[in-house]
């Protein structure tokens, strides 16, 4: 993205002036303030003037934080969980018992890989069935115990290869969207980077859905938009605007039910402060929703996805 690039050029451009002030050799204390104030304005506009396609650009930034980096700096004592008790275990879902402030939940969520090893080793965040079977034996335990439940998702979506679909793969996500709305105790579930079709979808039914600020939800990725729609991937851009698939969008059709602003310049300039955010936020609606019965919040949870979408129908 142009503007990332032209925000990576004046960090670089500060750096070299900050090593040439360390010198001693040339004044550039009224430079470097200057750059300093502009970097900042850079980063306020770069949250607020980028397009659909620029936004699903930043939410894959490879430093942008993922599940564990949340798991062990917004929660405490993670205890991550493993096997679906079926198949195997699943890597690219991570889920476990977890303290966040003084609340016990289960945490839940997709995990992408920060390196080219780990990515393969998590399946670049795309699940198989056994990794949706796991999360749902990980929320009926949370229920068991009255345990609220916090879903993180970062999916290119669901792992479309022959084996998951052997193993059930639309099965197990149907079962996960059936089991999720009945669900007893408070489930609050998070986009945090790429919110692709069923594999988001899957562990993405809640009481309160969000969306932190630079991330997309959608049926479909725009590269596959394009390459369905115009049998081509130059149509990207187009199709990710056709889509509507940011967070305002997503919000103002009814989809989520807030959006969870990050640090300027996205999530991936200052993590910790980006973890520091959600957990406020998730640490406030979780009291909201301990307010109510399981009764309540079932029935609300039913109306709200109830209502999704429009239709019509002929005589």
């Amino acid at each position: 993205m142009d503007i990332v690039k032209q925000l990576e050029d004046l960090e670089a451009q500060l750096a070299q002036l900050k090593s040439i002030a360390e010198k001693g050799t040339v004044d550039v204390k009224d430079t470097i303030v200057s750059l300093e104030s502009k970097i900042k304005d850079t980063r306020k506009n770069l949250n607020s003037s980028l397009t659909g396609w620029q936004r699903v650009q930043l939410s894959r930034h490879p430093e942008r934080p993922y599940t564990l980096f949340y798991a062990q700096n917004t929660f405490t004592n993670f205890i991550e969980l493993h096997g679906d008790r079926l198949v195997n275990d699943d890597k690219a879902i991570v889920g476990g018992w977890a303290m966040l402030g003084d609340q016990t939940v289960m945490l839940i969520g997709h995990q992408k890989g920060t390196n080219t090893k780990s990515r393969q080793y998590r399946n670049f965040g795309m699940a198989n069935p056994e990794g949706y079977r796991k999360a749902l034996r990980l929320m009926k335990m949370a229920e068991r115990f009255g345990k609220p439940i916090i879903c993180l998702i970062d999916t290119p979506g669901a792992f479309p290869g022959l084996e998951a679909e052997e193993r059930g793969q639309a099965e197990a996500i149907a079962r996960n969207l059936f089991e999720m709305t009945e669900l007893r105790v408070p489930t609050i579930c998070c986009i945090i980077g790429e919110g692709a079709s069923g594999g988001a979808i899957g562990i993405g039914v809640g009481d309160r859905v969000f969306m932190l600020e630079n991330t997309w939800y959608s049926v479909i990725s725009p590269e596959s938009c394009s390459s369905i729609l115009w049998r081509s991937w130059d149509f990207k851009e187009t199709a990710a605007d056709a889509l509507k698939l940011s967070a305002n969008d997503m919000l103002g059709n009814g989809l989520i039910d807030g959006i969870i602003p990050e640090p300027d310049g996205g999530a991936h300039i200052d993590p910790s402060m980006m973890a520091a955010i959600l957990g406020e936020k998730l640490q406030q609606t979780i009291i909201e929703l301990q307010a109510k019965t399981a009764e309540q919040r079932i029935d609300e949870r039913i109306d709200k996805f109830g209502k999704m979408g429009r239709f019509r129908e002929l005589a």
